[in-house]
């Protein structure tokens, strides 16, 4: 595998006051691969930078008859932060969302995805905490309908981001049997405990796996990162104009995998080969997630000779192999990239090390300043300093300091205008009660100056304001009956632009009307919605699997009416029917 050196310059005039982000697209993706990278000649003997180090990158492949039906067991628990900070948009675009209304319909989105059977439960928390039920319920239409109503309630209301409390409640609820817990963290801010918050997760490791969703800019990454680590998930981070939404239905794909276990690493080298891994222990494996191995190389090998690594780990209680061969002989010319991604690797783990309170601090702190020094990667004990290229001296001068604001700057610096706009906002929905009670018509109340500057409320009766736009397709989904059936309906007509009548005088003899109207809302999300599958991937699993479950013979004639009535051209195999 060749390397390619890339130097990317930032467009003048910069001024450093937003994250700078770099999208690099791979080919070959999901190809395992091996560099082997060769090291500095004049480094000190036995240091990192001296020998070769080699990154291995694997891609999972679970066998297929493990992974081709959706699982139907487990423990589903949501957790959503509902603090203040939640009700900021999620971005300064045109048609942006509230964070917890974009986290609303992301549950909306859950809720309908889940497989029957299974057993779920929804948490609030922000000061307190609150559950939807007393603990964990079956999946059914039932609790599907009563957990629905109470997601259409929530709101950014529960004051500051505290969930320590909400996690040792959960984990102090029994599991049940055979039906492995997933923990879903939803949060957009940072925990003052998050040592405690990471080591309540871990020491609960051997009965959970955790998913975790930062939201926005001011999502902690120790703490996002750190939950997912230590309870063997997957983070994500939901940025500027990202949707939420796919990035969840991705971490429920990863839920939904059985869990793997007993993972191990083995090495194959020539003799006078030894390797020393590096990175640490692989702890979670995922369908179509890259693994990253990192390790030294230490010894002399013949230009051709080959190794081997190989990863094995039991899945099912199944016991699988992958593994890969890689050529010995160094990449040269590679700005010894790998090295420093190895570094960067070991410094984190350092980090890790202090932060938790290790015995040998100093020790700790010492390797880390060696290693950031060596390979020119920074770390929390170092910094990086100009230096005059001609005269090799450390550029000198006064510090220059310039302010940026911050989003907690900023919500310290408006909370007495956030105390007033509330009070204001109280007192204008009583008025407005008052109003309605006499009039037919609703009563908007605005505010023309600013509170400081306010002499009196202005008072209008006007027509009500249209709602947003509904996206369709969750328009589709929430209309999903739990076991994956639609019903034939105006509601489901709507969405596709048609009339009851028009569904139903077109419904082919041999199928019922929840039979029609499934095959319909899958044709149409194939053939309207397909750049939003990763998002009702698993409603449209649900829907196939019910319509299996019918026994209603050959469905070619109606895929074929379907197609017609909705203006699509999709295949019975491509709806996995």
């Amino acid at each position: 595998m060749c390397c390619l050196c890339v130097q990317v310059n930032l467009s003048p005039g910069h001024m450093f006051d937003k994250d700078v982000e770099l999208f690099v697209y791979y080919q070959d993706t999901h190809q395992p691969s091996a560099i082997v990278e060769a090291g500095v000649a004049t480094a000190p003997p036995g240091s990192l930078m001296r020998d070769p180090v080699v990154m291995i990158s694997l891609y999972p492949e679970f066998p297929e008859e493990l992974m081709k039906s959706l699982a139907t067991q487990g423990e589903f628990v949501f957790v959503i932060d509902r603090s203040g900070s939640m009700g900021v948009m999620m971005n300064q675009g045109k048609g942006a969302q509230m964070r917890i209304e974009s986290a609303k319909d992301t549950l909306l989105l859950l809720l309908k995805s889940l497989p029957m059977g299974c057993y779920f439960n929804i948490y609030g928390f922000g000061s307190n905490f609150e559950s939807f039920f007393p603990q964990s319920v079956e999946y059914n239409q039932d609790t599907m309908d009563q957990a629905l109503k109470r997601v259409k309630e929530i709101k950014a209301d529960m004051g500051g981001t505290e969930i320590l409390q909400p996690l040792k409640h959960i984990y102090s609820q029994p599991c049940y049997p055979d039906h492995p817990r997933q923990l879903f963290v939803f949060t957009d801010g940072e925990a003052v405990d998050t040592k405690e918050v990471l080591d309540l997760v871990k020491s609960h490791a051997h009965s959970h796996r955790c998913f975790s969703l930062g939201i926005g800019e001011g999502a902690s990454a120790a703490l996002i990162t750190g939950m997912a680590r230590e309870g063997s998930g997957h983070a994500q981070f939901i940025t500027d104009t990202d949707r939420m939404q796919p990035k969840v239905m991705q971490s429920l794909r990863f839920a939904l995998q059985p869990a793997v276990l007993n993972i191990s690493v083995d090495w194959t080298l020539p003799d006078d080969v030894t390797v020393d891994t590096l990175s640490p222990p692989i702890n979670v494996l995922f369908q179509g997630q890259r693994t990253l191995i990192y390790a030294q190389l230490k010894g002399e090998s013949s230009g051709g000779s080959e190794g081997t690594v190989t990863v094995k780990y039991s899945l099912k209680d199944q016991p699988v192999t992958n593994q890969l061969h890689f050529c010995l002989k160094p990449t040269e010319e590679t700005q010894l990239s790998i090295h420093r991604l190895v570094a960067r690797t070991l410094i984190r783990s350092l980090e890790q090390k202090e932060r938790s309170g290790a015995a040998d601090v100093e020790g700790i702190r010492s390797r880390m300043v060696e290693l950031s020094v060596q390979a020119g990667v920074s770390c929390v004990h170092t910094a990086f300093i100009a230096v005059n290229k001609d005269s090799r001296q450390t550029v000198k001068g006064p510090l220059l300091k310039r302010r940026v604001p911050t989003y907690d700057s900023l919500m310290e610096a408006n909370c007495d205008l956030l105390l007033k706009c509330s009070l204001a906002a109280y007192a204008f929905a009583e008025i407005q009660n008052l109003f309605r009670r006499r009039s037919k018509k609703p009563v908007f109340c605005s505010m023309s100056a600013p509170i400081e500057k306010q002499t009196h409320l202005h008072l209008e009766q006007a027509e009500a304001a249209p709602e947003l736009q509904k996206d369709p397709s969750l328009q589709l989904v929430s209309l999903q009956k739990a076991s994956g059936c639609w019903d034939l309906d105006a509601t489901l007509a709507d969405v596709f632009g048609k009339t009851e009548d028009e569904l139903t005088n077109q419904k082919p003899a041999q199928v019922d009307g929840s039979v029609w109207a499934t095959l319909l809302a899958l044709i149409w999300l194939y053939g309207c919605k397909i750049e939003q599958q990763v998002e009702w991937q698993f409603v449209a699993m649900k829907a196939a699997s019910w319509i299996g479950s019918q026994k209603v013979g050959d469905l070619s004639q109606c895929v074929c009416v379907g197609n017609v009535l909705l203006g699509c051209q999709v295949t019975k195999e491509t709806l996995g029917i």
